[in-house]
């Protein structure tokens, strides 16, 4: 069986050309299969695998903690090695056919109650440079549910304040307008005629928001920010970027926002990714309902 994980390996490399990272995980994941079947059933040859024994080895797996996503991704590999020896006739059959992948637990996002978001976005009334920038950069987030590479990366020629709205280029290159609310546009339109000026330096480009060297700013720092003022506003959450953005998509559907209008400003291709906001929805109007009605 060793041996035939060689054969499907180098299959990998040359024949599909997949990453290193990838064939090596494959070959984690069967060399451990191989390794299991030698010790706990005498099994070396892959024509002796059976159906049982990988629905067993992969329960054990289960039980020794493997997350459910994990187990797919492992299953994964299993298959298309049983696949691809049915395919060559190096072995009668599949073994692994018949076995389901594990269903995988939707985590729901965590997000801010409204009046949090407004205590956050509030808080931060300086009128320093620093504290302009920030307070744009926490209204920009919340008011158009911008991911953290794209806001990174805004840059003013992509910015229309006059009519509300930012041009960002989100996963897989692909290029969206995202409405900019009246209250971000206040914030943006002060940091840039009060505080980007004084941040500006002979190296700096047109990214919106800048470092205090006039540099670009980076996502840890941008991370960091948020952290910060959240910290100063008060609020225990762990609050990032992408708080913000599940913030920004839940608040849109609480108030009868079309689910596929907020799917088009996150960017999501798949509506099914943009569905996971109903179901944060549903968990509010369920905790109402248990809170209020007399017969909950």
């Amino acid at each position: 069986m060793l041996s035939l994980i060689d054969s499907f390996i180098l299959y990998l490399a040359t024949e599909r050309g997949l990453s290193v990272n990838y064939q090596l995980l494959i070959r984690r994941t069967l060399d451990a299969l191989a390794n299991w079947l030698q010790e706990q059933r005498q099994v070396t040859e892959a024509q002796e695998v059976t159906t049982s024994m990988l629905t067993e080895y992969l329960a054990r797996r289960k039980l020794e903690g493997l997350a459910a996503s994990s187990a797919r991704v492992e299953l994964v590999a299993i298959k298309i090695f049983f696949r691809w020896l049915a395919s060559r006739e190096k072995r009668k059959g599949d073994p692994s056919e018949p076995i389901l992948p594990p269903r995988v637990e939707k985590h729901l996002p965590g997000t801010l109650h409204e009046e949090n978001a407004r205590q956050l976005l509030e808080s931060v009334q300086g009128t320093g440079a620093l504290d302009r920038r920030d307070r744009a950069i926490l209204e920009l987030f919340y008011a158009s549910g911008l991911r953290l590479s794209e806001l990174v990366h805004s840059r003013l020629e992509n910015l229309n304040l006059e009519d509300g709205w930012i041009r960002v280029v989100g996963k897989g290159a692909k290029t969206r307008i995202c409405p900019v609310g009246s209250a971000a546009r206040e914030a943006i339109l002060t940091y840039l005629t009060h505080g980007r000026p004084e941040l500006v330096s002979a190296q700096s480009s047109s990214h919106i928001f800048l470092s205090i060297r006039g540099e670009e700013l980076t996502p840890a720092r941008i991370r960091q920010i948020v952290q910060e003022r959240a910290r100063q506003a008060g609020l225990e959450l762990h609050v990032h970027p992408h708080l913000l953005r599940h913030s920004f998509a839940t608040h849109l559907l609480s108030h009868g926002a079309d689910l596929r209008v907020i799917q088009e400003m996150l960017g999501h291709a798949d509506i099914s990714t943009t569905q996971i906001y109903t179901h944060v929805d549903q968990r509010r109007l369920k905790q109402v309902h248990r809170q209020f009605h007399p017969r909950a």
